[in-house]
């Protein structure tokens, strides 16, 4: 009998150590990031989509996530206006891009953009770019 309840009691202490790690994974942050390299902004559309799913499946809470534009993608954050100035082939950041950047960037989430792309295709951050 008290083979047993060792057993038993052996058994549960497994499982609950088991439980507690688990639960110490996940309370980390999960740490992402998403990269876009794309003009097109059916493409950079579903990638803030994406990226706001993502933050309803996990909790905003629960991520430390950075977008990382470079190449054309640079195009999501690039004013419409400021598009002839520069390198690239699009102005993406019309007002409704801005108000999706805006309210991902109030759940926590960072803007980054590739300081090459800047250089070689001409753009100016405080005057071209959407708060980045």
């Amino acid at each position: 009998m008290n083979c047993r309840l060792v057993g038993i009691l052996g058994a549960a202490l497994l499982v609950l150590g088991a439980l507690a790690a688990t639960l110490a994974v996940d309370s980390r942050k999960q740490r992402v990031v998403y990269h876009v390299n794309d003009d097109d902004p059916k493409r950079q559309a579903a990638a803030l989509r994406n990226i706001q799913n993502h933050i309803n499946a996990v909790g905003a809470d629960k991520l430390d996530l950075k977008v990382v534009v470079h190449g054309n993608g640079l195009s999501m954050v690039l004013y419409p206006e400021a598009q002839a100035r520069t390198k690239l082939p699009r102005g993406n950041a019309d007002e409704a891009v801005r108000a999706q950047l805006r309210g991902l960037r109030e759940q926590g989430v960072q803007f980054q953009v590739c300081a090459n792309t800047v250089r070689s295709k001409g753009v100016t951050v405080a005057e071209d770019l959407f708060d980045v």
